[in-house]
């Protein structure tokens, strides 16, 4: 997306105008102007100077948001530069100009006013040279008239270039009800002018030709809508102040290591595997890798947790977190925009140019909104004439219909509350990547979680250790150690992990081999030692009813059992788990509460995938899933509701992707969090029930807001043109009502600040929107799950070292169907992958070719 700065809109019908002009450019893919940053995003092929070129042609000015006029000098700008640009670009310098504005507009306001009601009304005192002089107030009306007229001339350029080019804005409205008022006092005032010209002017006719003027009118007009502009103006910057926050943290220097040396460079000039060293107090500049010190730093920047969190050589450490106590030297990493800071700095802008689809609604009436209003003025004025009212009254009526009148509220309806709720989400490590997930996310019936990684740690640890009758906990742990040392299998790791806890030691071993898929062998002391699953262990030694009971059990818990054995003779079972999250059953259960299904997807078993799935509260569960066959099943979910996928693995892209509403995990993988549309940068589950809430109340705040604007001008209007039998308004109070509409607009999108996006108890238990008992029995039932893979192990005699091992494996590889063969001389087995059914006796003929006998098939 390439993003514009676009100057001269001041409502809705200018952003329409722009986004229908740049809309039609040949190369332009989609288009979304937005009137509260005055930017605009731009996707497709056309040329930067092409669009520009038709902004300008619509009336309006454009240039590329940082400043750069090529795409090839735009990629070449610093992130440093780029990052300032996106700073000016947010910098507030309407309210200034406007505060200044209004300041000269009040003061001749005020002398104006004091004429017209202070003197003609309550007559009050002027100077000697106006009192009695009726012509001479009827002009110095109109001089200070002209002169508020001329500071805010700009509604009138705005408005009146509108019109010429055929796509009249709130401008226009206000720069025809002020001129038309202007317009009209004059003519009075040449009535006024024959009169005195023509004789000695009756006191009592003057007076009537006074009550006629609305050179107040003309001058008040404006300078009421300055007000509500002004208003408008600091409400909006408040909206960006999330954005301007986290810009204002990125760190602008570096310490690094040059030459032996420590020195400060631009934060430009790290490169990745630079040295840098940061001191308490200090911004981390880049993303990297602890290697010396020990420190805790405050991550609230990127997580929005105030608690430090406690870092060690061989921990990552991330750019805008502060180190608060000890002094490190890390290894950059991650650097420039691609330091997980500026992630999310470009997640919020890119957020902030998207459009909403419920902003939709507001554009295609602000499109329409403008023009409608000057025609039911003029047929208002032509009404009032016809049924005989005079000039003057018919005017009023038409001028306050014109400024009365508000597209304004209309456009800022969805985009403050849009900027409002995507700033409190980044506070809270909530990142929605555009608006429209932003909405989307709030509509969401069914969540699908991946369990590993997600409701789970990702992290196997040991749970249960089991030793055999005999065999004492220490004796059962040292041999677990020694074997599953040299191992990179994960639960291999975790045995590792919890034995080097518990202070064991362990004889060396000889002979070490891995068995892919089954188990570990090795001699320790001449002894032969063995560990694997359950099936593998079999082929080892034999398993008392004692501990086949115990493996069931342990399997109906979601654990994994390791056995180990030595000389054909059990030393007990290990068991391993990945162990859920803290927070996941009562994410589970809060999501339930605000009436969302909820769904585990994972490769496991049917036996582990459930007894996770019970632990976490999750009784609709998907086992078997492969991969790919996660996507599908998105696919078959979405046929009951919205589906919002949670994940965090590279294996999760596709199905994030699938989903209405991608959720990735921020410790994840990248490839996860560039395919999702909502990112929890804390890497919490209760987080995405934060998100849904804090999407609901944003989305409640735009129909509150929309709400508004209609009902303000549906109501209003009516009243202007004189319909409210009883009511006659001012065209005055007509221009303060529109000034505060869209502050009002404003204002309400602000109290999104207040919302507890982690606060359930207000959330009563409601229906679930999806039913989808049916499909989840569908679903298990069709071949998302993994086929299962066949094995076999064959008692083979004869095998006395690693030749004969080499021999016995080829032979069997050999037969068609055979995908893998794994022998040990030492348990005398051979087990067998198959990919499809294979006959015992073509097994055992291809081994007893090779001199060795098979004396028996399991």
């Amino acid at each position: 997306m390439t993003q514009y700065i676009v100057t001269g809109m001041t409502c809705a019908a200018c952003q329409a105008r722009v986004e229908k002009a740049v809309g039609k450019v040949r190369g332009v893919s989609s288009v979304s102007v937005s009137l509260l940053t005055n930017s605009m995003g731009v996707e497709g092929d056309a040329s930067e100077a092409d669009v520009i070129k038709a902004v300008e042609e619509a009336g309006y000015g454009a240039r590329l948001k940082n400043g750069s006029s090529t795409r090839e000098n735009k990629e070449k700008m610093s992130a440093s530069a780029k990052l300032a640009a996106e700073e000016e670009a947010l910098k507030d310098h309407e309210t200034p100009k406007l505060v200044r504005r209004l300041a000269w507009s009040v003061g001749f306001l005020l002398v104006l006013m004091y004429i017209t009601m202070g003197h003609n009304m309550l007559s009050l005192p002027v100077p000697t040279f106006l009192s009695h002089n009726h012509l001479g107030l009827a002009l110095t009306q109109m001089l200070l008239a002209i002169i508020v007229m001329y500071i805010n001339r700009a509604f009138f350029i705005s408005g009146f270039k509108s019109l010429f080019h055929g796509s009249p804005n709130m401008d226009a409205l206000v720069a025809l009800g002020s001129s038309v008022s202007f317009g009209w006092s004059l003519f009075v005032l040449y009535e006024m002018t024959v009169k005195i010209t023509n004789g000695t002017p009756n006191t009592d006719l003057m007076d009537i030709y006074h009550h006629r003027l609305y050179f107040e009118s003309a001058a008040m007009i404006p300078a009421l809508i300055t007000v509500g502009k002004t208003l408008e103006a600091l409400s909006k910057g408040k909206t960006t102040d999330a954005l301007k926050n986290l810009m204002k943290m990125a760190p602008r220097t570096a310490t690094v290591e040059r030459d032996g040396k420590e020195t400060v460079v631009d934060i430009d000039e790290v490169r990745p595997g630079d040295i840098f060293c940061v001191r308490p107090g200090e911004a981390i500049p880049v993303d990297g890798v602890i290697i010396e010190g020990d420190t805790a730093v405050d991550e609230s920047a990127l997580t929005g947790e105030s608690i430090p969190v406690d870092k060690m050589t061989g921990n990552s450490v991330s750019a805008a977190t502060v180190n608060q106590s000890g002094f490190i030297r890390a290894r950059a990493d991650r650097v420039g925009e691609d330091t997980t800071f500026s992630k999310i700095i470009q997640m919020v802008s890119d957020a902030a140019a998207t459009k909403a689809p419920i902003a939709r609604i507001a554009d295609r009436v602000s499109g329409v909104f403008v023009p409608a209003v000057i025609a039911v003025a003029f047929v208002v004025f032509v009404i009032w004439m016809l049924i005989g009212e005079g000039a003057a009254f018919a005017l009023e009526r038409a001028i306050s219909v014109l400024v009365i009148s508000c597209p304004c509220a209309l456009g800022l309806a969805t985009p403050v509350a849009i900027m409002v709720g995507n700033g409190v989400g980044a506070k809270n490590g909530i990142l929605f990547k555009t608006s429209e997930s932003l909405e989307n996310t709030g509509k969401l019936q069914i969540v699908a979680f991946d369990k590993t990684g997600t409701v789970t740690a990702g992290r196997p640890e040991v749970t249960d250790i089991i030793p055999a009758e005999g065999v004492t906990e220490a004796e059962l742990l040292a041999t677990a150690f020694a074997l599953e040392a040299r191992s990179e299998h994960p639960l291999a790791k975790a045995v590792v992990a919890a034995v080097k806890e518990s202070s064991c030691t362990a004889a060396p071993v000889t002979e070490w081999k891995a068995l892919p898929g089954n188990g570990i062998s090795a001699t320790q002391s001449g002894q032969r030692l063995y560990a694997g699953s359950g099936k593998f262990i079999r082929t080892v030694c034999r398993l008392d009813p004692a501990a086949e009971q115990k493996e069931r059990n342990l399997s109906e818990e979601g654990k994994t059992p390791l056995f180990f054995a030595r000389n054909g003779k059990l030393l007990g079972m290990i068991a391993v788990a990945d162990v859920i999250k803290d927070d996941s059953a009562r994410a589970v259960d809060e999501l339930r509460n605000m009436g969302i299904e909820v769904v585990m997807l994972t490769g496991d078993n049917e036996r582990t995938a459930h007894a996770i799935g019970k632990k976490a509260g999750i009784n609709k569960v998907i086992a078997g899933v492969l991969p790919d066959g996660k996507e599908a099943v998105i696919k078959e979910l979405q046929k009951c509701g919205k589906v919002a996928m949670v994940g965090d693995g590279i294996n999760d892209s596709p199905a994030l992707t699938r989903a209405d509403i991608g959720i990735a995990i921020g410790s994840g993988a990248d490839i996860a969090m560039d395919s999702a549309d909502v990112v929890l940068m804390n890497s919490r589950l209760t987080d995405v029930s934060a998100a849904v809430r804090l999407s609901r109340g944003t989305l409640r705040n735009i129909y509150e807001n929309l709400f508004w604007a209609f009902a303000y001008n549906i109501v209003l209007i009516p009243m202007a043109a004189g319909l409210y039998q009883g009511i006659r308004m001012n065209p005055m109070w007509g221009a303060a009502a529109m000034s505060l509409s869209s502050f009002t607009v404003c204002m309400n999108a602000l109290r999104l600040n207040l919302i507890k996006v982690h606060d359930a108890k207000h959330y009563r238990r409601i229906k679930h929107h999806a039913s989808i008992e049916e499909a989840i029995k569908e679903l298990s039932m069709k071949k998302y799950t993994e086929e299962k893979t066949m094995t076999k192990t064959l008692m083979v005699e004869g095998m006395m070292c690693a030749h004969c091992e080499a021999r016995v494996k080829k032979a069997l590889e050999a037969v068609e169907g055979v995908e893998n063969a794994v022998c040990d001389h030492y348990a005398n087995t051979a087990v067998v992958t198959l990919s499809k059914e294979v006959e015992d006796e073509a097994l055992r003929k291809a081994v007893e070719d090779q001199d060795y006998k098979v004396v028996s098939i399991q």
